[in-house]
């Protein structure tokens, strides 16, 4: 990465426009989804930004610009449409210590704006460096598809709870308290147009501290053939959603990237796929950290699909915890080897099973 993506505080901090035409607007749309103060660094503004200072959203700065104009800004945008004058703003605007976004002129931004998710306050910010804004474009829209329009009114439900939270649940419930409120009842109730019913469960349930308990849960994963690429969306989620993973070192670390980064995790084997530790300690062991109310992960190549495999499980299903067969994505070695076409571009892939 050239570009580090983080988010900047807004509350009581001012971000500075200067310009008063089309190019300031577009950037003044844009941080009116924050809270900050505007100020629009011009002497002449179009009508829309006038209407901004008018009703208070802004305000506006005609005077002679300096270093000082520019000094405690969150952020600073140069838009007068000159590249001149713009270039001149920017090292005024340097001079007093501020991040510049220079419109158009990507050697003098210190940072670039990203293509953005608004759920408020859950926000998705896709960047691509100024390299392809297009393709970030395309990113958004699939991004808005996939997520929910009321997710944002549950999360901004759930930061409300937040400190109830802390005073009722122990530390040790709360990462599976908060795994309950977004994944079962109060979000399918929420989801589908019940918001007060939503919220009465989950005030109901802090208070009274009858949270409901963990239930461990065993994910056997395929990798498949082993690239990152190839994983299925079912894998990657049940990856996310991990407390534990166990791994032998046939798994690539491109592949255990995409696994939550605070899960524990236990190399149990080889490079070749056997295992350093016989194979009914593995399956206790696994089994073991399910019974906690803890979600394991037992990551391999190819596709954990055996009679084998799920007979080892039986005991742990004998004793209520779900084991769930996360096949893997494998490669159709005949075709392979029929059409080299096919193994070059990587279209003979079928799910396996």
């Amino acid at each position: 990465m050239h570009s580090f993506p983080m988010f900047i505080r807004t509350t009581g901090r001012r971000v500075v426009i200067a310009g008063g035409g089309e190019q300031a607007a577009q950037k003044a749309r844009l941080m009116l989804k924050t809270d900050a103060a505007l100020v629009l660094l011009t002497s002449v503004l179009d009508p829309e930004l006038a209407d901004l200072v008018a009703t208070g959203r802004a305000t506006q700065d005609g005077g002679r610009v300096t270093p000082d104009s520019f000094a405690d800004a969150a952020l600073v945008f140069i838009a007068t449409g000159c590249p001149g004058l713009d270039a001149a703003l920017h090292a005024l605007a340097k001079a007093g210590g501020a991040q510049v976004n220079v419109v158009d002129q990507p050697a003098l931004c210190d940072m670039t704006t990203p293509s953005l998710v608004d759920r408020d306050p859950v926000v998705v910010a896709i960047g691509t460096e100024g390299t392809a804004p297009v393709l970030a474009r395309q990113i958004k829209t699939q991004i808005e598809q996939m997520l929910d329009p009321e997710l944002g009114t549950f999360a901004a439900l759930a930061g409300r709870l937040r400190s109830a939270v802390t005073a009722h649940v122990p530390r040790s419930e709360r990462r599976a308290f908060w795994r309950w409120v977004f994944a079962d009842a109060p979000w399918r109730l929420h989801r589908t147009g019940q918001a007060r019913a939503a919220a009465d469960l989950l005030k109901q349930t802090v208070l009274s501290g009858d949270v409901p308990p963990s239930k461990g849960h065993i994910a056997l994963v395929g990798a498949g053939p082993g690239a990152p690429d190839l994983l299925t969306l079912r894998a990657v989620l049940r990856m996310q959603e991990a407390d534990v993973i166990f791994y032998d070192r046939t798994i690539t670390d491109g592949i255990l990237e995409l696994a939550r980064r605070d899960a524990e995790r236990m190399c149990i084997g080889g490079a070749d796929g056997t295992l350093d530790w016989p194979t009914n300690r593995v399956r206790n062991l696994i089994v073991q950290e399910a019974r906690r109310g803890r979600r394991v992960v037992r990551l391999t190549l190819d596709c954990p699909t055996s009679a084998h495999d799920i007979r080892d499980y039986e005991m742990a299903h004998d004793a209520g915890i779900v084991v769930e067969i996360v096949p893997g994505i494998t490669l159709d070695r005949t075709a392979l080897q029929v059409d080299p076409a096919l193994r070059d571009q990587g279209q003979d892939r079928h799910a396996c099973g």
